[in-house]
């Protein structure tokens, strides 16, 4: 393993010790006892990043990249060379998406780790694999019919097909819950869990107050905003305030010079401004909705090229009307807009 120069580079107020991730399926010694390991991905957003923490003679394994051959082959490279003589003592899953959680079921059996995740990531990742017949096809197409979708974009978005189950390898059949408030000691260390909505319905964070280590998983990351949707099993959940809930949570109870060990990014410095900087990147989509709803009702795929401005294709057109919707909700939680519901079932939003 080799680790990285520290490097003073600052960017948006950030402050990144490393100026450069490791090469995928390489691995950089992040902090003492931690490692970071960066796994491709075949999307837009090309990589995740997980770590090992040092546990009990061995790594414990936060979160595994997807379920496909390449990262199984990446993973199993990484214990034949630089990690080679060691051994994995446990899985901690941050979430659902397949990117954290899609080898769980494959590491755990072949290394035999426990696993640890909190019980609402663990049963919704469950119920996503047992939809093995599409028979959550049709409130998909309920769902998106309301959202003025027209039917070749909603076909689109149904026919991409159970990508969970391609990108998954299951879950063990038991699990240790992880659960805010409670503390998870590793290798002579202990962490403070917390839990984030907005993401994820329960995602795990794990931060250490003798260090101020933070993991925030994909809750707060340094470019980027994470995705905040509505899904067609909830229509009316408002997760954007639940995600802002959690902001506010983290910034009232973790100092600004924690490090922050990111799921996607680079690790780095500046929680508070980061925070800060999501909050109001929300708040600035809320007022572009506003101003597009001023003049005439809209649908939330009227809205959709008002954030998006790139062609999106079906993937990436799923995220962003999910998104779109969370606005929405959100926006009618605070008494912003108000919602009417033309003939044909498309919901149309107006300033209140």
């Amino acid at each position: 393993m080799s680790s990285s120069t520290p490097a003073a580079a600052a960017a948006a107020g950030l402050t990144f010790p490393h100026a450069a991730p490791p090469e995928p399926g390489g691995l950089v010694e992040i902090a003492p006892g931690v490692l970071w390991l960066r796994l491709a991905l075949p999307f837009q957003l090309n990589h995740v990043n997980v770590y090992l923490i040092e546990d009990e003679g061995g790594w414990a394994v936060l979160d595994t990249g997807l379920g496909d051959d390449a990262t199984r082959a990446a993973w199993q490279a990484v214990l034949a060379g630089p990690l080679a003589g060691s051994r994995l003592t446990r899985l901690i899953v941050t979430h659902f998406h397949p990117d954290h959680v899609g080898l769980a079921g494959w590491m755990c059996e072949r290394y035999g780790l426990p696993l640890h995740m909190s019980q609402t990531e663990y049963l919704f990742s469950h119920a996503m694999q047992l939809d093995q017949t599409g028979i959550g096809d049709e409130p998909l197409r309920a769902f998106h019919r309301t959202t003025g979708l027209n039917t070749e974009q909603i076909e689109q978005v149904v026919g991409r097909g159970h990508s969970y189950l391609k990108r998954t390898t299951g879950l063990p059949p038991t699990f240790l819950r992880l659960m805010a408030g409670d503390r998870l000691p590793l290798g002579g260390r202990g962490f403070d869990i917390l839990t984030g909505a907005g993401h994820a319905p329960e995602q795990v964070m794990l931060f250490e107050p003798a260090t101020k280590l933070f993991f925030s998983a994909d809750q707060i990351l340094a470019k980027i905003s994470p995705n905040v949707s509505v899904w067609s099993m909830e229509p009316e959940a408002d997760p954007l305030g639940l995600y802002l809930r959690s902001l506010a949570e983290i910034r009232a109870s973790l100092p600004e010079d924690a490090f922050v060990l990111a799921c996607h990014n680079l690790p780095f410095y500046g929680l508070h401004r980061r925070i800060d900087e999501l909050v109001q990147h929300h708040r600035h989509r809320c007022a572009e909705i506003a101003d597009a709803c001023r003049a005439a009702p809209k649908s939330a795929a009227d809205i959709i090229p008002v954030l998006f401005h790139r062609p999106l294709d079906a993937h990436q057109t799923g995220f962003a009307v999910g998104e779109v919707v969370a606005h929405l909700n959100y926006m009618r939680r605070c008494g912003e807009l108000t919602r009417e519901t033309r003939t044909d079932g498309v919901h149309l939003y107006r300033v209140s």
